[in-house]
């Protein structure tokens, strides 16, 4: 199970690796046809906007942080119960 703030961070991340892949100075040796698919890849996904709404309307799925206990009882229970949703 991934917890909200993992899914949160995930997205961020291949936000920007996304971002990375389309700029030739930090990606020099990257195929062409690499980078123009991670550029349209890039058009669609979620902006801060968009997840900072996420995470409003959905915090269960998605979250900036999780109090210290809250992630806790969350550890415990995916590594204790791992068919029930949280």
């Amino acid at each position: 199970m991934t917890l909200p703030d993992e899914r949160y961070r995930s997205l961020l991340e291949v936000r920007k690796f996304l971002g990375r892949l389309t700029s030739p100075t930090m990606t020099p040796r990257i195929p062409k046809s690499v980078r123009d698919q991670a550029f349209a890849l890039l058009r669609h996904f979620p902006d801060s906007y968009v997840l900072e709404m996420m995470t409003e309307n959905m915090p269960d799925y998605f979250a900036k942080e999780i109090e210290p206990v809250t992630r806790m009882i969350m550890e415990y229970q995916r590594d204790n119960y791992n068919d029930t949703p949280v």
